[in-house]
C-alpha cells in the first residue's frame, strides 16, 4: 500500500469542498466528516442514518465501534459538520430509512459506496484543485491530525485521538518532516 499525504493547504481544502458540493452533498459530507473527525474511511462508510439522526434531530456525537481496533469510541461533531449532515439528509436523503447507509451508493443498491469509489471521488477532486501529492481516503484522517497539530493541540492528545502507540508515529503520520522540525530549532535563537 502506498503512503498518502495529508492535505496541508486550507485554500485547497475549501476548493475541494466546493467541487464536491457541486457533484453531490454526499461527496462533500464524506470529505468534511473525514477531515473533521479523523475517522478511518471504513468507519465513515459503515455509518447508518440512525448513527447521525435521532427523533430529536442530528446528533452532536457519533457513538461507534471502530472496525480496525474493535474499540468503542465517541466522537464529537462540530457545528459545521452537523449542519452539513442536516442539509444532506433534508435534500438528498429525505425519504431514507434509519437502517440505510449514510453514504448510499447511487447504483440502485442499498449499500454504501465502496472504498474504491470514495478514493476516486477524493482523488479526482484533489487533482482538480492542483494537488500533486499522493492522496487517498486515509488523507482525510491525516489532514485532521495535521491541522489539529498546526492549531497547537498537544501531540499526546492527537496521538490518543488517532489511537497511535507513539508520538513519533503520530508526527510521521501527519506529515511533519525533519526539515520542519529543524526549522523550528533554527528559528528559535534565544
Amino acid at each position: 500500500m502506498q503512503t498518502v499525504q495529508p492535505i496541508k493547504d486550507r485554500e485547497k481544502i475549501e476548493a475541494i469542498k466546493k467541487i464536491l458540493r457541486a457533484s453531490t452533498l454526499r461527496n462533500e459530507l464524506l470529505f468534511v466528516l473525514g477531515i473533521n473527525t479523523g475517522l478511518r474511511i471504513s468507519d465513515i462508510l459503515a455509518l447508518k442514518i440512525s448513527d447521525v439522526l435521532t427523533k430529536k434531530g442530528v446528533v452532536d456525537r457519533l457513538d461507534l465501534r471502530e472496525k480496525k481496533t474493535k474499540k468503542k469510541r465517541i466522537i464529537a461533531l462540530n457545528k459545521k459538520t452537523c449542519r452539513l449532515i442536516q442539509r444532506y439528509l433534508e435534500t438528498e436523503r429525505s425519504v431514507a430509512r434509519q437502517d440505510e447507509p449514510l453514504f448510499l451508493s447511487q447504483k440502485g443498491t442499498r449499500r454504501p459506496i465502496s472504498r474504491q469509489h470514495a478514493y476516486d471521488i477524493l482523488n479526482e477532486a484533489a487533482r482538480s484543485v492542483g494537488i500533486t501529492e499522493r492522496i487517498g481516503t486515509h488523507s482525510l484522517r491525516k489532514t485532521f491530525g495535521y491541522f489539529a497539530y498546526k492549531q497547537g493541540i498537544d501531540l499526546a492528545m492527537i496521538q490518543k485521538l488517532l489511537n497511535h502507540s507513539s508520538q513519533t508515529e503520530t508526527l510521521r503520520y501527519i506529515g511533519i518532516t525533519q526539515e520542519q522540525m529543524d526549522e523550528v530549532v533554527l528559528r528559535l535563537e534565544l
